[in-house]
């Protein structure tokens, strides 16, 4: 990796941490400049201005640790509800990257710049389309392989499922604990079960 590609990815991660820590909106540029080491000029020569530093860490931080993470899991797994389950619980105990005082990253973005930026709306709505897509491809497969209930709704499910792990990440994020978690998992885990 040439310098100036190493000094960007490291410009992009070190952003990233003071944004899912802080917010968006309340990192400055001159923050991200200061934790960075680098100079304003350096800054500028990789990101046009602090938004297009925001859409670069969706789609080279986020995109890629979310598709390692969710994308794959979903694709490779024989029992759907055995993958969704394994998943979420996973995303909410075990996953170094996602911090329960934080929440979940993607979201925390959606609520802060979604409404006001029409180019965060539609990267972000990429990376959670993505994520949808693959669950309920998963689902459907599970039908044809006589896993799942035939009159399961794949969509429905889908979205039951995200919404309530954004949510229960919110939970987490209020209590800075993951005991907040296991009411969910365990919940979860029998809703899950009803789609056999």
């Amino acid at each position: 990796m040439k310098k100036a590609e190493t000094t960007r990815l490291m410009i992009l991660r070190k952003a990233f941490e003071l944004i899912y820590a802080k917010g968006y909106r309340n990192t400055s540029v001159d923050e991200i400049i200061a934790t960075t080491q680098v100079t304003k000029g350096a800054f500028y020569y990789h990101f046009k201005s602090k938004d297009a530093m925001g859409l670069a860490i969706i789609n080279e931080i986020l995109k890629p640790t979310l598709n390692g993470s969710i994308i794959e899991p979903l694709q490779s797994g024989s029992d759907p509800v055995e993958s969704i389950y394994g998943l979420i619980r996973y995303l909410l105990l075990e996953d170094k990257f996602l911090r329960v005082e934080y929440g979940c990253p993607a979201a925390n973005f959606t609520q802060e710049m979604t409404p006001w930026e029409s180019k965060f709306r539609k990267v972000l709505e990429e990376l959670t389309d993505e994520w949808v897509n693959v669950m309920v491809s998963a689902l459907e497969r599970g039908k044809e392989r006589g896993v799942i209930r035939t009159d399961v709704v794949p969509q429905q499910v889908t979205l039951f499922i995200i919404s309530g792990y954004w949510g229960i990440r919110n939970f987490g994020k209020l209590a800075n604990s993951k005991t907040a978690y296991l009411p969910y998992l365990k919940e979860l885990k029998n809703y899950l079960g009803s789609l056999k």
